[in-house]
């Protein structure tokens, strides 16, 4: 196995700012907490290819709900590599809990982007028999796989990267 990744949390700053997006009336002290508690993301077992990213508190989803999740977690990635995220499979099977975007596409330079490349995920409970969600904190969220990828013969991007979602959509 080529070693071409690393999982870093990213900074209590970012963090903190990208929790209080969320939820405003969140204080300092509960976002330390949920910060040191952040797991970087590893693989169960030996065989695994996916990387299980843990819930940093507890999430509950209704039928139908959704919501944004912030790891605390960004991922530095050789250039060729792309990093995958999709629902854990027992999740996905049990509740049909999904990625909002389908897939997550984690590009090698959102590493150094303005928001130091935090993941976040937003999932929703797309269940058809009216099950609620239920992940503890400390629980896997998503996977992580790792994947090579290819360019055409003529590619020319040159653009660099600076936001987070969406940020290169119509570049040149």
């Amino acid at each position: 196995m080529e070693r071409i990744a690393k999982f870093e949390k990213v900074s209590f700053t970012q963090y903190k700012e990208a929790v209080q997006k969320i939820d405003a009336e969140r204080s300092e002290p509960e976002i330390r907490a949920l910060y040191e508690s952040i797991r970087l993301p590893k693989r169960a077992t030996e065989g695994s290819a996916g990387y299980d990213f843990y819930a940093p508190e507890r999430v509950t989803l209704a039928p139908g709900k959704q919501i944004l999740v912030p790891t605390g977690i960004r991922a530095r990635i050789e250039p060729g590599y792309v990093l995958m995220l999709f629902p854990r499979s027992g999740l996905g099977f049990k509740y049909r809990l999904q990625l909002n975007n389908t897939a997550g596409v984690i590009d090698s330079d959102y590493y150094n982007a303005d928001n130091e490349g935090h993941i976040f995920c937003k999932l929703t409970n797309d269940t058809r028999d009216g099950k609620t969600v239920v992940i503890e904190a400390g629980d896997g969220l998503v996977q992580g796989i790792f994947m090579p990828f290819g360019i055409t013969e003529d590619d020319d991007a040159h653009a660099q990267r600076t936001g987070g979602f969406g940020s290169t959509t119509g570049k040149r």
